[in-house]
């Protein structure tokens, strides 16, 4: 079986943000703090500070599209540039779901692509690993990132390409 490569997102200087929206802790309390914007080489950077005061812990970028059917895909393929700390992807299969799915990524501060299975994708409810099965693979949409390591810290993710594979 052939498996065609999705893009769903390929940065560059004249990329629109509009349905990429951040969510930091302040949701909650917190006062961590991000921003989302392209550099000047054309990639997407989300860097910012995450505070752990006022029970705060965590800050995310979130991007919403009409859902998309991926049963003809197995893996999410990520080419991104880190800082040396750990990132969480999500995506979610309904907007009417409390939870997404997720999984840990180390960055090395060197592009990297990253091959994230879906069926390694674990749901997760604020910061809590559910008792449920992984991610289907059926229906996406949303995808986001977000670093939540547990402690007071900067950071910088670059991101040049999201897509399907």
């Amino acid at each position: 079986m052939i498996v065609n490569n999705l893009i769903l997102f390929d940065f560059n200087k004249d990329s629109t943000l509009a349905n990429w929206h951040v969510v930091n802790d302040g949701v909650m309390g917190g006062n961590s703090e991000a921003q989302f914007g392209i550099n000047s080489e054309g990639h997407a950077v989300f860097s910012g500070e995450v505070s752990l005061e006022n029970n705060g812990g965590f800050t995310s970028v979130r991007y919403r599209f009409t859902p998309i059917d991926v049963r003809s895909h197995q893996k999410v393929v990520l080419r991104i540039k880190g800082d040396g700390k750990t990132y969480q992807f999500r995506l979610k299969s309904s907007l009417n779901d409390a939870h997404s799915y997720a999984k840990l990524f180390t960055t090395t501060g060197k592009w990297q692509t990253i091959e994230i299975h879906f069926a390694d994708m674990h749901p997760r409810f604020r910061g809590r690993v559910l008792n449920s099965p992984n991610y289907p693979g059926e229906s996406l949409c949303e995808i986001a990132f977000l670093i939540a390591n547990k402690k007071a810290e900067t950071f910088c993710l670059e991101i040049d390409e999201i897509s399907l594979n």
